[in-house]
């Protein structure tokens, strides 16, 4: 009997700290202009959900690095990370 398991990822894709952020920095000033006077470094990424099923994390981890290589972050100039959360198992389902 096959077990497989459902998993919410929240992935999140930032610029790497060598690369500049001109959309940050048009924020920053917005802030700034707004009275903030005492924010700084801020920077743009994008934030990412999605379910996937695997028949454990470990696969759904290998899909979703996977993914975020080659679809959902630059490797050349982002980051990534992601959390996974089980959310349900289905026993005898297929993929």
């Amino acid at each position: 009997m096959i077990v497989i398991y459902k998993y919410q990822a929240h992935i999140y894709v930032t610029l790497r700290p060598s690369v500049l952020d001109p959309a940050g920095v048009a924020v920053e000033s917005g802030i700034k202009q707004m009275g903030y006077k005492d924010v700084e470094q801020v920077r743009i990424g994008k934030y990412i959900e999605l379910m996937l099923s695997a028949t454990n994390e470990g696969k759904a981890r290998e899909q979703l690095e996977c993914i975020c290589d080659q679809l959902l972050a630059n490797p050349v100039i982002e980051n990534y990370r992601f959390d996974l959360v089980e959310v349900n198992a289905q026993i005898g389902a297929s993929l």
